[in-house]
């Protein structure tokens, strides 16, 4: 299945992977380090950046402040204003890329559809049984990408339920795990195929893996998106700029996914060897010793060699007990006029 993402993007089994550069809350607040990320997503060759929309107000309670007395500060520290979105969509869209934000409350949500005008809404792992969260998204009529770490199959179920019942069929599924970096027997890419086989709904794969080998691998097994964090500095001060891509990583993830994807190709089978090549490798009928005209061809008088341009080796049962009617020297290719 495909569908269209983004005015100029669709998606699905037979599109090239579609590249999320995930910068979060990656800015630090610093709208100029913003803008630089954003210039550094499009030298990588992504095809979006995305934005977090959250607030000291809609993500955390009193309870978790009490129980983290820094996260407040850091929460607000990170968070950027509604005036800062419109922005960076604005200077993201000069680069010719395209721009998503993860809003996390119904209000935010109502930015994204009337003032940013967002293609599509990314919905985090934290909200995937939020369904009221989901059912009003849904009710906004774009596409969801729903990222399903911390899930278990029946609230995956259910999430989806929810979104179809609200009258959205345009839904793209993340496998991800949820933990910051994942170990690989955690990672379970065997999932992609999981989704695909259950849901007729295109799927993709959120990375918190450090490097591009594992998301490389999940284009392998049919991942039409991949989100991965992003960041300039793995070293810099902030939530996830460890286990982030900078430009390098991402260069290679946007080079190499194209590559993976060609590669997967078709599953007819089809021969791409020219026929100079099948006659270079293949083998042919050879004189196991020199053969004389008249002669019947035995076992112990053929052999099968390089070049394949001659008699097949296959076609040794109908040159067994024929007559040569020529004479043949050792190590000769035998043809069809040789009997």
């Amino acid at each position: 299945m495909k569908i269209k993402l983004t005015k100029r993007k669709f998606i699905g089994t037979d599109k090239e992977p579609y590249i999320i550069a995930e910068i979060g809350a990656n800015h630090n607040g610093d709208m100029r380090l913003a803008k630089k990320l954003i210039v550094s997503a499009k030298k990588s060759g992504a095809n979006c950046v995305k934005f977090q929309s959250f607030s000291t107000k809609n993500l955390f309670s009193a309870k978790s402040y009490q129980l983290n007395p820094k996260l407040k500060d850091e929460v607000s520290k990170y968070a950027i204003s509604n005036f800062d979105l419109i922005k960076m969509k604005a200077y993201a869209e000069k680069l010719n890329l395209d721009f998503a934000v993860t809003a996390f409350s119904k209000e935010g949500v109502d930015f994204l559809t009337d003032k940013i005008k967002v293609d599509f809404f990314k919905v985090a792992s934290m909200d995937l049984n939020n369904l009221d969260f989901l059912e009003y998204i849904s009710k906004k009529k774009k596409p969801i990408v729903l990222s399903t770490g911390l899930s278990n199959s029946s609230e995956i179920k259910e999430a989806v339920k929810t979104i179809k019942k609200a009258g959205n069929k345009r839904i793209v599924l993340l496998h991800c795990i949820s933990s910051y970096p994942p170990r690989d027997n955690e990672i379970n890419l065997n999932n992609i195929d999981s989704l695909s086989k259950t849901y007729p709904y295109p799927v993709g794969f959120s990375d918190h893996t450090i490097g591009t080998s594992i998301s490389l691998a999940a284009i392998a097994k049919g991942a039409c998106i991949i989100e991965k964090h992003f960041t300039l500095d793995k070293t810099m001060e902030g939530w996830d700029h460890k286990i982030s891509a900078d430009e390098k990583d991402m260069k290679i993830l946007t080079k190499e996914s194209k590559k993976v994807f060609i590669a997967l190709g078709s599953y007819k089978r089809t021969r791409t060897e020219d026929k100079n090549t099948l006659g270079l490798f293949r083998r042919s009928i050879v004189a196991a010793k020199n053969i004389k005209k008249g002669e019947v061809f035995t076992e112990e008088l053929i052999d099968v060699k390089r070049p394949g341009t001659g008699l097949s080796p296959s076609s040794k049962k109908i040159l067994i007990g024929k007559i040569a009617k020529r004479n043949i020297s050792y190590d000769e290719i035998i043809d069809f006029d040789d009997f």
